[in-house]
């Protein structure tokens, strides 16, 4: 896209999972916008793949990092201090969920899991954010929670309950540091077509049923998350902190 311009030249971003789906579609509008990008997954060749898809350049580095990881995340903002000099925006994008059974049936080692990724991470990696746009006087963390998170979902209720946790931490981190000039969000997508949810869209019977309950008559697209999440980094949005926006074509709203 790049019609629609939100002010982020020479901005710098850390996108989480940054390798595929709605991350790399992150990554991909902000180098388009004029931004600085800094891009983590796990696996290196994912992020090279990832780095020639993208084409940013010089202003953009890819860190293999494990976000349930401490040394990793903290190696993450030295590495992007060291190259960038600041930090202007964290988006906390990855996201996994492995289909589980009920949670009373749940082992520990799975619980664990999942919430690792989704929750401990977005964490780990918004404390990271936070000291240094706390000595900055200024900045902006997005996470990506899920509609998952307010409704209970077949096949994803530990996804849901770390979906849930990851709005009151945004809540509770948008509290404190707002005198530091921090503004702390989300976005609660409905199913988007990407590799991750590609299990569910992909079978036609689960796909007319998700689609019946959306009154835009359509599954999201990368795209329709990415925008929201680039106006809740702008100054545009510097009076907005604390909220989850749902970005869901108003399936929450029937």
């Amino acid at each position: 896209m790049g019609k629609i311009r939100y002010g982020l030249e020479d901005r710098v971003f850390v996108v989480t999972g940054g390798s595929r789906g709605i991350g790399l579609e992150i990554a991909k509008e902000l180098i388009i916008q004029g931004a600085k990008v800094a891009i983590c997954a796990r696996k290196a060749e994912a992020l090279n793949a990832a780095k020639e898809i993208i084409n940013g350049g010089d202003n953009l580095i890819a860190v293999p990092a494990h976000i349930a990881k401490e040394e990793d995340v903290e190696n993450l903002f030295k590495t992007v201090l060291a190259r960038f000099s600041r930090l202007d925006a964290l988006i906390n994008n990855v996201g996994m969920n492995i289909i589980t059974p009920g949670i009373a049936d749940t082992d520990t080692a799975l619980w664990q899991k999942i919430m690792d990724t989704n929750l401990n991470g977005t964490f780990m990696c918004s404390r990271g954010a936070s000291k240094i746009m706390r000595e900055q006087k200024k900045g902006k963390i997005v996470s990506v929670s899920s509609i998952a998170g307010r409704r209970a979902s077949p096949a994803m209720g530990i996804y849901g309950i770390a979906k849930a946790a990851i709005e009151m931490l945004t809540k509770v981190l948008a509290s404190e540091l707002a005198q530091y000039n921090i503004q702390v969000n989300a976005v609660a997508p409905s199913m988007v077509k990407t590799e991750f949810s590609k299990p569910f869209w992909s079978n036609s019977i689960i796909h007319d049923q998700v689609v019946k309950t959306i009154p835009l008559g359509r599954l999201a697209e990368p795209l329709d998350v990415v925008h929201p999440i680039l106006f809740l980094a702008s100054d545009a949005a510097d009076f907005i902190t604390g909220q989850t926006i749902p970005v869901d074509g108003g399936a929450t709203a029937v």
